[in-house]
C-alpha cells in the first residue's frame, strides 16, 4: 500500500527524512547530546576493521537491525538511492562480522567467544538474530538484494543445527522472544520449511519440564548477567509452563506479545487449533484486564512487566513503547486468523495513542515509558525515576526509537487484509492498495482526512467487473456508520459481521463507497476493579484518547473536576501541535484559598471556582513546555 493521507503522510515523511537519518547518526555515535550507542562501532570491531572492546548493552546489535528494517519498509514506498547506498554499506559491515560457521553476534564475537549459547535467559543472542532476520526480509522485499538475506539464512541454518531434539543439540530457547516471529517471515520469503519447523520448535519446547532456563542457570553456577534479574521467576520470560497452558499475560510485556505474535503466526501456518485457542485466551486477559485505555501494556517498572489483573496505575505506569508495538503485531496476526473488529480496535488504540506518543512531533526525541499521569517534581521521587516529563534524545537501551520507525514505515501493512473473496478495511488511512482477491487483482483508492475528518471515500478498480465483498470496520467508538455506494444509501441492517459491515456486489471500475463515521466525544470509565480510576473519567473522540496538559490548563491538574452536565466541544486547530482537534469545556477547580495553610481540617463543602478546560490528544503531549499531564480526571 502507498499511503497518501494528510495525517499519516506527515509521519511517513518524518520517518524517511528525519527519524531514519537521525537514528543513523545515533548508531554511529555522532549526536553529541544523545547517549552513545556503540552499535556500529561494535560491528566494526567484530568485523576486524578496528580494535577495541565491546560497549553498550548486550543486545546492541538489534538497534542496527531495526534501523535496517525501517529503511527496508521506507524504500518499499519511497525509493531513495542515497539511503539505499548507506544501508548497503551497513549490510556489508554486518556481513563482514559474520563468523565462518554463520554465527553473528558482536558481543560474543568480541567479548566472550567461548560462551556462545550459555546464557540464553539473559543475553539475547536469538533475539538479536531475529531482528536481523526481519531486517533482511524487509530489505529484500524493498530492493530484491539478497546480501543480508543470504547472511541471515546462513545464520538460521546454523541455529537450526544447534537447537532441536536431535543428538548433541541444545533443547533450549531464548529468554527474550523475537526469533520465533522472525523465522516465520524468513520462511514465507524463502519457502524453506526448516525455518517454520524451527520457529515451532522454539514455541513448543518453551516452558516444558525440566525447565531449560533454570537448568542453564544452575550450569552457570547460578550467576546472572543482569544482577537485578536474579529473583525473576520463569513467568518473567513466559517459560513457567508450556505456552498452550498459559492463562494470563505474565512477565516482561514485550517478550510476551512477541511470543503471542509468533504463536498466532504458527497457528495460521499449521492449523494448530490448541495454539489458536491459547492466543484467544491470552488476548482476552491482556486486553480485558491488563491494558491501559491508551493501548499501553506492562504496568510495572520493575522488570518492565505485567503485574496482576486490573492493576493499572497511571503515574507509575511503565507502558513501554515497544510493548504497544508488539501488541499491534499480535492484533494484526489475530486479524489474519479471524477478521474481528475487536483486534483492529485495539490495534488502532495502541497506534494512535501510545505509539505516536513515543516520538516527538519533530521525530528527534522519544519516550521509552508512556505514563498516563505526570507531575514533573514526582519523577525524581517515590520510585518514579522511570517516568519522564520530557522525551529523551536517545537511550543506552534504545529499542523503542527504531521500533517506532519500523512500525510507521510499514503502516500500509496494517490497513487491509484479504480472504478468498473479501477485502477487509481495518484502518481508515488514505492511499492506494493493490490486493489479490481470488483470481482478481483489485486496486482500492482510499481518500480521507481521517482522523481529522469523519468522511471516507473508497474507489474500487477490479480491472473490469468482479463479484466480491468489501468489509468496512465499524470502530467501537463509532455508534453509527452511514454507507452509500455510487451515491445510493446502503441499508446496513443485518450486514454487520464481527464488527464489519459487509458490502457484497458486482463491482465495476470506478465504483465509489462513501462512509460517514459518527465521531462523538465519549466520556470513558474504567472497570471499578481498577482502583486508580474509580470516580474518574477520560475523554475519547474517534481513535484518540485525550489528556489535560499544564501548558493549557495550569498546574495542579488534580484539583480539576468535570461536572457530568458540562458541555464539551471539539474544535480543530491547524496551528496547534501540527494540527489537532482539541476538546474544550468548563470544569470546577477546588480552591485552597480558605485553608489558611492548614494541612488537615474537618470536612466541609469544598470551595471551587470555574475553570476553562482544554484537552489535547494524548499522543501530542510533552511537545511544549515541561509540565503536568493527566488522562483521567475527577467527575461529579
Amino acid at each position: 500500500m502507498r499511503i497518501d493521507s494528510p495525517f499519516w503522510s506527515r509521519y511517513i515523511r518524518l520517518v524517511k527524512n528525519t527519524v531514519i537519518p537521525y537514528q543513523y547518526e545515533a548508531i554511529h555515535d555522532r549526536i553529541p547530546e544523545a547517549e552513545k550507542s556503540f552499535a556500529i562501532q561494535n560491528f566494526r570491531i567484530a568485523a576486524g576493521h578496528e580494535s577495541g572492546e565491546f560497549q553498550g548493552m548486550v543486545f546492541q546489535d538489534s538497534d542496527v537491525a531495526k534501523w535496517l528494517e525501517a529503511v527496508g519498509y521506507s524504500l518499499q514506498v519511497m525509493p531513495d538511492p542515497d539511503l539505499e547506498r548507506l544501508a548497503d554499506e551497513v549490510i556489508d559491515l554486518v556481513a563482514a562480522a559474520q563468523q565462518p560457521d554463520g554465527y553473528l553476534n558482536t558481543y560474543f564475537t568480541i567479548k566472550e567467544p567461548d560462551k556462545r549459547w550459555t546464557n540464553l535467559a539473559e543475553c539475547h543472542e536469538l533475539y538479536c538474530a531475529g531482528h536481523m532476520m526481519e531486517a533482511a526480509v524487509a530489505y529484500f522485499d524493498a530492493t530484491g538484494k539478497r546480501r543480508l538475506l543470504d547472511v541471515m539464512c546462513k545464520f538460521a541454518d546454523y541455529i537450526d543445527s544447534v537447537f532441536g531434539k536431535g543428538e548433541g543439540q541444545l533443547q533450549g530457547y531464548d529468554g527474550h522472544q523475537e526469533i520465533e516471529l522472525a523465522l516465520i517471515k524468513l520462511y514465507r520469503t524463502t519457502v524453506n520449511d526448516r525455518y517454520l519447523k524451527l520457529s515451532k520448535y522454539f514455541i513448543d519446547v518453551r516452558g516444558q519440564s525440566p525447565n531449560y532456563l533454570t537448568e542453564e542457570w544452575e550450569r552457570r553456577g547460578r550467576k546472572t548477567f543482569f544482577p537485578e534479574m536474579k529473583d525473576f521467576g520463569g513467568d518473567y520470560a513466559q517459560a513457567h509452563e508450556p505456552v498452550r497452558q498459559q492463562q494470563q499475560a505474565t512477565g516482561h510485556a514485550v517478550r510476551a506479545v512477541y511470543m503471542y505474535t509468533a504463536m498466532a503466526d504458527i497457528a495460521a501456518e499449521t492449523g494448530d487449533v490448541s495454539l489458536y485457542e491459547a492466543c484467544k485466551r491470552l488476548w482476552d486477559n491482556l486486553t480485558g484486564k491488563r491494558m491501559y485505555i491508551t493501548g499501553a501494556i506492562g504496568s510495572q517498572a520493575f522488570g518492565e512487566r505485567f503485574s496482576y489483573d486490573y492493576d493499572l496505575p497511571n503515574d507509575l505506569a511503565y507502558a513501554e513503547t515497544c510493548a504497544s508495538i508488539g501488541l499491534i503485531f499480535f492484533a494484526e496476526r489475530m486479524l489474519r486468523l479471524e477478521p474481528n473488529s475487536q483486534y483492529a480496535d485495539v490495534l488502532e488504540r495502541a497506534l494512535y495513542n501510545t505509539v505516536l506518543a513515543g516520538m516527538s512531533l519533530d521525530g528527534k526525541k522519544f519516550f521509552y515509558v508512556n505514563p498516563l499521569e505526570v507531575v514533573p517534581e514526582a519523577c525524581h521521587h517515590h520510585n518514579k525515576q522511570h517516568v519522564k516529563a520530557e522525551r529523551q534524545g536517545w537511550f543506552g537501551c534504545a529499542c523503542c526509537p527504531p521500533n517506532v520507525a519500523r512500525l510507521l514505515s510499514s503502516l500500509g501493512n496494517y490497513v487491509y487484509s484479504t480472504s478468498e473473496k473479501t477485502a477487509f478495511v481495518h484502518l481508515y488511512v488514505g492511499g492506494e492498495a493493490k490486493l489479490k482477491l481470488g483470481t482478481y487483482n483489485v486496486r482500492l483508492v482510499q481518500e480521507t482526512d481521517f482522523p481529522n475528518d469523519n468522511k471516507v471515500a473508497v474507489k474500487v478498480f477490479p480491472g473490469g467487473e468482479a463479484v466480491f465483498s468489501l468489509a468496512f470496520r465499524q470502530p467501537n467508538w463509532c455508534p453509527t456508520m452511514r454507507i452509500s455506494v455510487n451515491g445510493e444509501p446502503l441499508l446496513t441492517d443485518g450486514r454487520l459481521m464481527n464488527g464489519y459491515i459487509m458490502v457484497d456486489r458486482l463491482w465495476k471500475d470506478g465504483d465509489v463507497v462513501e462512509l460517514e463515521l459518527e465521531m462523538p466525544i465519549i466520556r470513558m470509565n474504567a472497570n471499578p476493579l481498577v482502583r486508580e480510576t474509580i470516580g474518574k473519567v477520560a475523554l475519547q473522540r474517534g481513535p484518540f484518547v485525550y489528556c489535560l496538559e499544564e501548558a493549557d490548563n495550569g498546574n495542579l491538574l488534580h484539583e480539576l473536576l468535570l461536572p457530568k452536565e458540562a458541555e464539551l466541544q471539539a474544535i480543530y486547530q491547524s496551528d496547534l501541535l501540527g494540527g489537532v482537534t482539541i476538546i474544550r469545556g468548563l470544569a470546577e477547580r477546588t480552591s485552597a484559598s480558605e485553608w489558611n495553610g492548614e494541612l488537615y481540617k474537618p470536612a466541609s463543602s469544598e470551595t471551587s471556582v470555574e475553570a476553562a478546560l482544554t484537552f489535547i490528544p494524548y499522543y501530542a503531549w510533552a511537545n511544549r513546555a515541561c509540565g503536568e499531564m493527566t488522562v483521567w480526571m475527577r467527575e461529579e
